[in-house]
């Protein structure tokens, strides 16, 4: 999924796979000439390599009853579950890791233990309800004694589903089962569309790890603050694993953080995030059962993605290779997340530049349609692509 990014977000016509919410500028988050001055006037020195004590004080009062001493900064939460990742994996150990999900820790944990079972939120259906749930039977049976590490993601992407206070005590009870830690990265909490903050397991487990970050939540991907939440003896060993990669975050990022994770400034950004998620979903679901069957949908509960099903015979790296060549259109498939015909599409930025990606989307969809019904044996004839632009609407 990275790679695929790297290559094509910054020249398709529509990059239909972001993930968070349209960014914060440096003059938002500075918001008055006193703050403006200070930041200008800092010195462009090595910052404290585990974070500035108020940021990491600040990260802390978020979680409750946390203190700095159990805050580690690394840049990004992709740094974050790495050092985490490496820390604690060795050859011969064992994950287990809940799937569909982003899958930098599933790549992680078989390249540190060699050896990863994945475990599985289900599409549940009840009546008019629809959910996605975690498989219990699953996740117990992936969980054995040799498990040193038990990876979730909640909110989870790219589903958008929080799990529920049982399903949480379920992965506590297998981790505690095995004597495992367990891995819960949270960086879509603060997202919620609707109803109360997604809650966070610190404080449920004594072998606990939270990783999370300004990305998604809040806005602010360039600032590349990511954190770990964890005990302070696992703190102490994490830091001299993150010694061998960044070593410190930036200055700049850590000012600017600590100014966004102050309480009642850190309420004003989630504010903004959830408005923004609740403006744009209802346009982009009306495109979503504007198709009638042709997708299966369930409404995230937190994160500005959407995530659906659909029902023509093309894998989904096919049909996002095909949307990339012949509509200049990116979109993230399921193949990405480690599941089958699906695909995520971000509405968090200008939902009307989204919808006009989709409907390059609809020409693609379209033309599988006429392809599905023509006779068997009549072969298509070739489309040519001369560049990733070719076909454009």
């Amino acid at each position: 999924m990275e790679r695929t990014q790297c290559l094509y977000e910054n020249v398709v016509d529509f990059n239909l796979s972001e993930s968070g919410v349209l960014p914060l500028r440096v003059e938002e988050v500075l918001d008055g000439a006193d703050a403006t001055r200070e930041f200008l006037s800092l010195g462009l020195k090595y910052p404290e390599s585990d974070g500035s004590k108020l940021l990491r004080e600040r990260i802390a009062v978020w979680y409750g009853n946390a203190t700095a001493e159990d805050v580690l900064i690394t840049n990004g939460g992709s740094e974050a579950n790495f050092t985490v990742v490496w820390g604690l994996l060795e050859k011969g150990d064992h994950a287990a890791v809940l799937l569909p999900n982003y899958l930098q820790t599933w790549g992680l944990s078989r390249a540190f233990a060699t050896k990863a079972t994945a475990f599985h939120l289900v599409e549940r259906h009840s009546g008019e309800k629809a959910r996605w749930a975690l498989d219990v039977e699953g996740l117990h049976r992936a969980v054995s004694k040799k498990t040193r590490l038990i990876v979730v993601t909640n909110p989870n992407n790219p589903t958008g589903a929080v799990l529920t206070e049982d399903e949480m005590q379920e992965v506590i009870r297998a981790a505690r089962r095995a004597n495992a830690w367990l891995l819960a990265d949270e960086i879509y909490r603060g997202a919620e569309v609707d109803g109360p903050l997604t809650p966070s397991f610190w404080g449920r487990y004594d072998k606990l790890i939270i990783t999370s970050g300004l990305s998604k939540a809040f806005g602010l991907p360039g600032l590349r603050i990511g954190w770990i939440v964890a005990p302070p003896r696992l703190i102490a060993r994490l830091c001299q694993y993150h010694d061998y990669t960044t070593l410190t975050p930036t200055m700049l990022s850590d000012r600017l953080a600590r100014i966004v994770m102050e309480p009642a400034r850190r309420e004003k950004v989630l504010e903004r995030t959830r408005g923004i998620i609740q403006q744009n979903l209802p346009q982009i679901e009306r495109w979503i059962h504007g198709h009638g069957d042709l997708f299966s949908y369930i409404p995230p509960v937190a994160g500005a993605i959407a995530f659906f099903r659909y029902k023509w015979p093309i894998s989904s790296a096919a049909l996002f290779d095909r949307l990339i060549k012949e509509r200049s259109v990116l979109i993230t498939p399921g193949a990405h997340f480690g599941v089958g015909r699906y695909i995520r599409v971000g509405y968090g930025y200008d939902v009307d530049y989204t919808l006009r990606g989709l409907a390059r989307v609809d020409l693609t969809l379209g033309a599988l349609k006429k392809e599905a019904s023509r006779p068997r044996g009549r072969r298509a004839r070739p489309v040519r692509v001369e560049s990733a632009r070719r076909g454009a609407a």
